[in-house]
């Protein structure tokens, strides 16, 4: 299992925004456990923080050709070459403060981000990474442009250029991402327009900090006042673009990415479009297009001879999917006259938290001694810890109790849960268990 990271201390640095020309300050703290990557504008009142997600994306006319996000007035441009630099090398937690509207271009690639990040030191924080595996295939496409994603057990991606132009041939790359591959690989990957675009681009307002050193300028026979990095360095660019614009997920994927001319506008549909996978699979799949496989479902028999819970505290129903000592989602139909509802609150009846807790807690419990080698054996808590309880729930909600293994020892397990109504997280919480024969 991966750790969470964050950078040992806080470093910073200056430049240019590529498109507003207006300079600016950065500056990168450290960040606590599931915090993710925000932005803190310093130049404006009460310090306005964004998260790096992809709900604060801001529309693609307001910001086109590039990628950024904001809420209401707040805006941060430009953010794509700092996010590929994160994914690659790993940064789960950062908190970056920045006292303008746009992340300075520096030489239009991600070297310089990489650089203070590394010069800042890396750190593993106590608790693991969070990937989330592709399940099914994804396909979006638009103005002749494609891209597609699919399972894989490690984040690869394959990325075809296609100009018609004298000097941009037919390309393709494909690449295995890791922080080695890229500070080798991609990292030094430079921002590129084609010359005829360059002054009607400036024209419209673009690329106002934009110059031949940090832009490369393709013209007819070439690039125009400078050299390449790599042969390929366009398309290493856009490899690296995409990269940058998949870590508005939140957290890392694993998953074979396969795009074909693919920009900004493309690389977000498929974000949104994974986002709501990972939405669907934080229910376990349960959902209109969830069908358990043959096998998979648990009815309470079958839950009563893994757990030694009995009536009246069993608190799971069924379970509709499993996959042993990995994965587990159950449901408890929450009836009006389960018996603790005549003694919690009354007059109006509310599903007691811990019980809720308790739920998904035997749910972890199923999983972890779903295992033959585990059969027989007995689930205690150890510590129960990052409880949230978000909504209440009441007499006819249906709970669906979703558990995923963390790190799995012999004699200890941690579970990460979740709880949830009509789709809507109810109760979160992360558990440890010590595994003991009967």
């Amino acid at each position: 299992m991966d750790k969470q990271k964050t950078i040992a201390k806080e470093l910073g640095l200056k430049g240019v925004g590529l498109h507003t020309a207006n300079k600016v300050n950065l500056t990168f703290k450290p960040a606590g456990i599931d915090s993710g990557i925000n932005f803190i504008r310093t130049d404006l009142t009460h310090k306005p923080r964004v998260k790096a997600s992809v709900e604060n994306l801001l529309p693609t006319e307001r910001s086109p050709r590039r990628t950024s996000i904001g809420h209401d007035t707040v805006e941060i441009q430009t953010i794509e070459h700092l996010m590929a630099a994160l994914a690659g090398l790993a940064i789960d937690n950062l908190n970056i403060e920045i006292d303008n509207n746009e992340v300075p271009g520096l030489d239009g690639s991600s070297l310089s981000f990489l650089e203070i990040i590394t010069e800042a030191g890396i750190i593993e924080q106590e608790k693991e990474r969070r990937y989330f595996n592709i399940k099914e295939p994804i396909f979006a496409e638009e103005d002749g442009a494609s891209i597609m994603a699919f399972p894989s057990r490690e984040l690869k991606i394959s990325y075809t250029l296609d100009y018609k132009h004298s000097f941009l041939k037919t390309q393709f790359l494909e690449i295995e991402v890791n922080p080695q591959t890229f500070q080798s690989e991609l990292a030094r990957a430079r921002t590129f327009c084609l010359e005829e675009e360059a002054r009607e681009l400036q024209h419209q307002g673009f690329g106002r900090g934009a110059n031949y050193e940090n832009t490369l300028v393709v013209g007819k026979s070439g690039v125009i006042k400078n050299t390449l990095r790599y042969e390929d360095e366009f398309t290493r660019h856009k490899i690296l673009d995409l990269l940058g614009d998949l870590y508005l997920l939140g957290q890392p994927i694993k998953g074979h990415i396969i795009a074909l001319r693919s920009g900004h506008s493309l690389n977000l549909k498929l974000a949104r479009k994974i986002s709501e996978q990972i939405q669907t699979y934080s229910l376990g799949g349960v959902g209109a297009s969830y069908h358990p496989k043959e096998g998979q479902e648990l009815d309470t028999a079958e839950i009563m001879k893994i757990l030694p819970h009995r009536d009246p505290f069993l608190f799971v129903d069924k379970i509709i999917y499993l996959d042993k000592g990995k994965h587990a989602t159950g449901i408890k139909k929450v009836a009006k006259d389960d018996y603790f509802f005549k003694g919690h609150f009354p007059g109006r009846p509310v599903m007691p938290g811990v019980l809720i807790v308790e739920a998904m807690a035997q749910v972890g419990g199923i999983m972890m001694l779903s295992p033959e080698e585990n059969r027989g054996k007995l689930a205690f808590f150890m510590t129960a810890d990052n409880i949230k309880f978000r909504k209440i729930v009441v007499p006819g909600d249906t709970l669906v109790l979703d558990v995923t293994a963390g790190k799995i020892r012999s004699k200890t397990g941690q579970v990460y849960a979740k709880a949830f109504v009509d789709g809507k997280l109810v109760v979160e919480a992360d558990f440890m268990f010590a595994l003991a024969e009967r």
